[in-house]
């Protein structure tokens, strides 16, 4: 009677590739961006110039597992968790010292 003729394969595949685009256009990207997040926050170290989430300019002055303290003006720090920080404007480098194996010592 006028029941559907028509196979469901067309409806499936049309929904796979759905599913398949929006996991391309929204999920992957958004799990890109939280692991470079992650991987910022964990390479935070002393003397890093930041920007919070909340907008707020410092300096990190020490880290553990789970936060920052930041100066946010001479003298003034304040802790706040890693999440919170938002990007780094400025990444210090280690000073690179130079090292002399065997020095020449002067004879006097």
């Amino acid at each position: 009677m006028g029941g559907n003729s028509g196979s469901a394969l067309p409806t499936i595949i049309m929904f796979a590739l759905l599913f398949g685009l929006m996991y391309f256009m929204f999920i992957r990207p958004q799990a890109k961006r939280r692991k470079e997040a992650e991987s910022m926050q964990k390479s935070l170290g002393a003397g890093d110039k930041v920007i919070t989430i909340g907008g707020l300019y410092g300096t990190v002055v020490s880290t553990d597992d789970e936060s920052i303290t930041l100066e946010i003006s001479p003298g003034v720090t304040a802790r706040y968790a890693r999440q919170a920080v938002g990007r780094v404007t400025e990444q210090v480098t280690a000073p690179t010292e130079h090292v002399v194996e065997n020095p020449v010592k002067e004879e006097k």
